[in-house]
């Protein structure tokens, strides 16, 4: 699958253009000559006989993008001044900061928000700790906790590295859902210290976002937090995942005419995401659904040295007991479900699915079946790219589901509140414009962290986990 230019890898060209006409044009003819994507082109000064020209361009690599400079440079007359790469400008100095909501402009602002005033608030909270709901961040403020052993698609690269995406998570709470976030990336592999170290820190926080933590271990740092805190826990590698991937199952299933309970189902991938979509597909109500890790689909028949997790698949999943790699298994099936590597299954695969099939690849940055290759076998394709239709992006998920929680003040995030979020995430599609290449909401749609928000405090309201009957802002309270 050939990557096309993406903003992910724009850079902007800073040139030295002479004053003639066509001259940029010649520009303009060396950049899609090179497979480039020209954007935003902006005069900066203007001195004479010269236009010295800011040029975005939007390339596939870094690789792409320096033959598209190269390229640029063989102009004659042509002068580039500087390159710089858009995404990396974009994080110098980092993407948050914490900022004050009060301004301190005189000496009784001083005397209220810190000494002697403060101690007034900090004794009210000694004689009644639900006041830190109400008097302090903690009613809106979510902890982004990672390893650094499990980033994007890169694998274990450290706490460090792992910080600009975990700046990113914090920032997406805020932008989506207008929550408080900060990053707490771990120096530390070990189960017991990532557990004991968030629990140490737990005071401050009325949430805990588990983030790019290698499995097994995910699983075993989540389940102990969550016995162990009395506040949401929430691995959103897997569950984030999961509640989107349902949302955009539930409205296929409205355009191909086919329920849940009649489905058969093949996901490939059985690390944090594969478990958490399995899971999920199972309380909705699918029956027939088999999984496959690296060896093939897991099976009662083959349960030696299977991690826990994977061990749980293969007793609860695969009731035909199929045997064999995903794509052998895809003859007669309804849905794929990919969340494992790059060109896994096939054209042939995915002819003999059945008819109206759903595809749903999301191996990031390369699918396990180019759409192109897929698209013309399918009913429904999807992918977890934003240069497609249908993207499976966990931002739809998140933001609301931790709004919701927040508000009613849940104890924890269960199953019937997941459930409630993908309900909420395919509702924001109405019947009248549902399609083939529309059957997820746009991350930047308004209604959706609201619409989950709401479903999400009902649920909890519902299920006994909220402390507060209805949901509402803490910050109105």
């Amino acid at each position: 699958m050939e990557a096309l230019p993406t903003a992910s890898y724009s850079i902007r060209v800073r040139a030295k253009l002479p004053d003639h006409p066509g001259t940029f044009a010649k520009v303009a003819a060396a950049v899609g000559e090179a497979g480039g994507s020209l954007g935003a082109i902006d005069l900066v000064e203007a001195p004479k006989g010269y236009k010295i020209r800011d040029i975005t361009i939007s390339a596939a690599d870094e690789d792409h993008s320096r033959r598209i400079v190269t390229a640029i440079r063989r102009i004659p007359g042509i002068h580039v001044i500087r390159v710089s790469d858009r995404t990396f400008d974009l994080h110098h100095g980092g993407k948050i900061e914490v900022a004050s909501r009060h301004p301190l402009r005189t000496r009784d602002d001083l005397a209220m928000a810190y000494t002697p005033g403060v101690a007034r608030v900090c004794r009210a909270i000694a004689d009644d700790p639900d006041e830190v709901y109400h008097l302090t961040i903690k009613h809106n403020m979510v902890a982004v906790v990672t390893d650094g052993t499990a980033v994007l698609w890169l694998g274990d690269l450290g706490p460090e590295a792992a910080l600009p995406v975990m700046e990113g998570k914090a920032l997406l709470f805020k932008e989506f859902g207008g929550v408080n976030a900060f990053p707490l990336c771990l120096a530390t592999r070990d189960v017991d210290e990532i557990v004991r170290t968030v629990t140490l820190v737990a005071p401050v926080f009325g949430g805990i976002n588990l983030e790019d933590i290698s499995a097994p271990r995910c699983f075993e740092v989540e389940d102990r937090l969550k016995a162990e805190l009395g506040i949401p826990v929430f691995h959103d590698d897997q569950h984030g995942t999961a509640v989107v991937t349902l949302a955009a199952l539930m409205n296929a299933l409205r355009i191909v005419g086919k329920r849940m309970e009649d489905l058969r189902v093949v996901i490939a991938g059985a690390g944090a995401a594969g478990t958490a979509v399995a899971k999920i597909l199972l309380s909705a109500g699918v029956r027939d659904l088999v999984v496959c890790n690296r060896r093939g689909a897991l099976t009662r028949n083959r349960l030696e040295g299977l991690p826990a997790m994977q061990r749980w698949l293969a007793e609860n999943t695969n009731p035909r007991a199929l045997e064999g790699p995903p794509g052998r298994l895809l003859a007669g099936a309804d849905v794929f479900i990919g969340v494992s590597a790059p060109n896994l299954i096939t054209v042939d695969e995915v002819r003999a699915m059945a008819k109206d099939a759903i595809v749903f690849a999301m191996a990031n940055p390369i699918p396990e079946i180019a759409p192109e290759e897929a698209g013309p076998h399918v009913r429904v394709m999807a992918t977890g790219r934003s240069d497609y239709p249908n993207q499976i992006n966990n931002v739809l998920a998140f933001p609301g589901i931790f709004r919701g929680a927040l508000d009613c003040r849940a104890r924890e995030i269960n199953e019937p509140m997941k459930l409630a979020a993908a309900r909420a995430i395919a509702h924001v599609v109405p019947e009248r414009e549902l399609s083939e290449d529309y059957v997820i909401p746009s991350v930047f749609d308004k209604r959706v962290a609201h619409d989950v928000a709401r479903a999400v405090t009902r649920a909890a309201v519902e299920s006994g986990v909220a402390r507060l009957e209805r949901g509402r802002r803490a910050t109105d309270e």
